[in-house]
């Protein structure tokens, strides 16, 4: 690891310099990152020497909303270039930016924290001297001193500022995503399964940081805490806790009608559940394609998973198109086959759920590796099946030879051995003993093995593929640029608003829009707000009992001085932004985290102590009245 002074790191303050910001931070994590090294190593052993000293440069004079988008962009170019690097060099880069950009966030308060990953990388053209400024644009250059900073890297790495993805920019690459959505992309788990990010998805998962505040044709795209007076009940829809139980129930929906249909089997009809499945089948397909739409294809394609809604759809479709072409032509192997298609459907929903946790990484992995495998067996068995198939001409077809040595294959070597010297009696036995044991020692040893090994490979790092999955389904439920999100088989009610498109304004099809959404979904809204309304009375019910049975003594005694998080309350709203910084020398957070810490544990003794003294004024007093009304009483 090689120290350099961060002062050619840019004092920048609008995003026009987004472009310059990610030059010079690819450029200096070039510089201090030398050698192959791990996170923890990052952590624990170079980050004090080596990181640390960008880290503070960037909180105390650096004032750009995408700091960590910058560094979340060059982490994703580390990742894209990491196959061709054998030294391991730039995997360590990439985890070097993951760590600087979750020690920024550190520095931040709750509510600069969620502007700097919750807001979208957007391209703004001020005006300078009377003519429009240059500004970094998917059209313009990304890097413009690209010339220089290759002149203070080595030659081996002149290729790194070379932007990836076809030669395209880094804005045009990101220009769209949040710093969220761009460590997603990017493959940033390690940043993402950090306690200070996780707080954040947390919030935009139960609903306390909102995208949308109000539902106006006028209304504008900003990550904010949650307030029940303050936004429009209607927001609480895009909820991904509220979005995930509604999918939830639709899909149960989805298998009744789907199981209903297959049981019926209507050879020259269709029935009204048919026409209920064709209907859902519509609304999944048209919720997956709006999906794409607002996530792009870059991050949608960040879920594994989706192949399976793919799936979904092109066996539905398949289905659909056999049905009414069996049903035209009145053609009953074709109205079988339909119904056949129909019935692959059920490995596809009947789907594995996200929160089965870290077995769905696990299940990845081994999916990706067994996959892989197949090649490989594949090869081996066509050659064993070409030459069993022209070995027992005469005997068995190509067809019934393939159905054998299949059977073979998954276990049934007995059998292969019964038919060997019908295949020839010369070669037969000895073929089949190869292939046996190629099969039942060599081939599966092997996929045990290679699987183990992937097992084994994913839950050393369980906990941040499980935490990756999660952020991925929240950031695609919440983050979407679409005010107004109709709930599947709702969303088809849109369609019938689309050819006003040619005729009417933007805003006015947007209020359409928003009227036909009040008018579908205040049976949600209410059944929505009538949950959290009880939960709120609920948990301050609870506490008032706690308040009843609890001394005020001892709850003073018991409380911690900071004990809720600012994301959970409401007055965290008006809190004035800014940075926790210390005036002077910002030598560590963690420093001034434990002196405000202390701080604030003095106050509470300070506090007690004089409720305390309060309170023994008020016995002394009553003492003394009664010493005084027993003398009375004596005299």
């Amino acid at each position: 690891m090689a120290t350099t002074p961060v002062g050619d790191v840019p004092t920048i303050s609008s995003l026009e310099d987004f472009d310059n910001l990610v030059t010079k931070l690819l450029r200096h994590i070039c510089k201090v990152v030398t050698a192959p090294s791990s996170f923890e190593e990052l952590r624990t052993t170079h980050y004090a020497r080596a990181l640390h000293p960008l880290v503070k440069h960037l909180v105390d004079n650096v004032n750009h909303p995408a700091t960590v988008h910058a560094l979340l962009a060059v982490k994703g170019h580390f990742s894209a270039t990491e196959d061709e690097d054998d030294r391991g060099i730039t995997a360590a880069r990439g985890l070097a930016c993951e760590l600087v950009a979750w020690r920024f966030v550190t520095h931040l308060t709750e509510r600069d924290a969620i502007d700097h990953l919750c807001s979208d990388l957007v391209q703004r053209r001020p005006f300078q001297d009377g003519r429009p400024h240059q500004v970094a644009d998917e059209e313009s250059p990304l890097l413009r001193d690209r010339e220089a900073a290759s002149e203070e890297l080595g030659e081996d790495d002149d290729a790194v500022l070379e932007p990836t993805g076809g030669g395209e920019s880094f804005a045009k690459n990101y220009e769209s995503l949040n710093a969220l959505e761009i460590a997603a992309v990017s493959g940033a788990k390690k940043f993402l399964s950090q306690k200070a990010i996780q707080r954040i998805i947390d919030g935009m998962w139960r609903g306390d940081i909102m995208f949308w505040q109000t539902m106006s044709p006028h209304a504008v795209k900003r990550a904010t805490v949650y307030h029940p007076k303050r936004f429009d009940p209607y927001t609480r829809l895009r909820v991904p806790l509220y979005l995930k139980i509604f999918e939830v129930l639709f899909f149960a929906a989805f298998l009744a009608f789907y199981y209903t249909v297959l049981v019926q089997r209507s050879l020259h009809a269709v029935t009204g559940t048919e026409v209920m499945l064709y209907v859902w089948l519509a609304a999944f397909a048209y919720n997956e394609l709006v999906e794409l739409c607002d996530a792009g294809v870059t991050f949608y394609a960040a879920d594994f998973w989706a192949i399976w809604d793919l799936g979904i759809i092109a066996t539905g479709m398949s289905f659909f198109i056999c049905r009414m072409v069996g049903l035209s032509t009145d053609d009953h192997v074709t109205t079988d086959t339909a119904f056949d298609i129909l019935s692959v459907e059920a490995l596809f929903l009947v789907r594995l759920h996200p929160y089965f946790g870290t077995l769905l990484p696990c299940l990845k992995e081994m999916t990706k590796d067994f996959i892989k495998f197949l090649g490989l067996v594949f090869v081996l068995y066509l050659g064993f099946n070409t030459t069993f198939g022209f070995l027992a001409r005469g005997t068995f077809s190509f067809r019934e030879m393939n159905w054998i040595l299949i059977k073979v294959f998954f276990g049934s070597s007995y059998l292969g051995f019964d038919v060997a010297e019908q295949v020839s009696p010369t070669l037969g036995p000895g073929l089949m003993l190869i292939f046996c044991a190629l099969t039942q020692f060599l081939l599966l040893t092997i996929i045990i093995c290679l699987l183990s090994n992937s097992l084994e490979k994913v839950m050393e790092h369980a906990r941040d593929e499980y935490l990756f999955v999660y952020a991925v389904y929240v950031l695609e439920a919440s983050t979407s640029n679409r005010l107004t999100y109709f709930l599947p088989p709702l969303n088809l009610l849109p369609l019938l608003l689309r050819p006003l498109r040619l005729f009417v304004a933007p805003d006015s099809l947007r209020a359409c829009r928003i009227a036909l959404l009040k008018a579908t979904h205040w049976p949600l809204v209410a059944l929505i707000l009538a949950y959290e309304n009880g939960r709120r009375a609920i948990s301050g019910r609870k506490e008032f009992r706690s308040s009843l049975t609890t001394p005020t003594s001892s709850s003073l005694m018991r409380r911690p001085v900071s004990m809720q998080s600012p994301l959970m309350s409401h007055g965290a709203i008006g809190s004035p932004p800014g940075r926790q910084k210390n005036a002077g020398n910002l030598s560590s957070a963690t420093g001034a985290s434990e002196f405000e810490s202390s701080q604030g544990r003095i106050n509470a003794l300070e506090t007690l102590a004089i409720s305390l003294k309060s309170q023994l004024q008020t016995v002394e007093s009553l003492i003394e009245s009664e010493k005084a009304r027993s003398a009375a009483l004596d005299a």
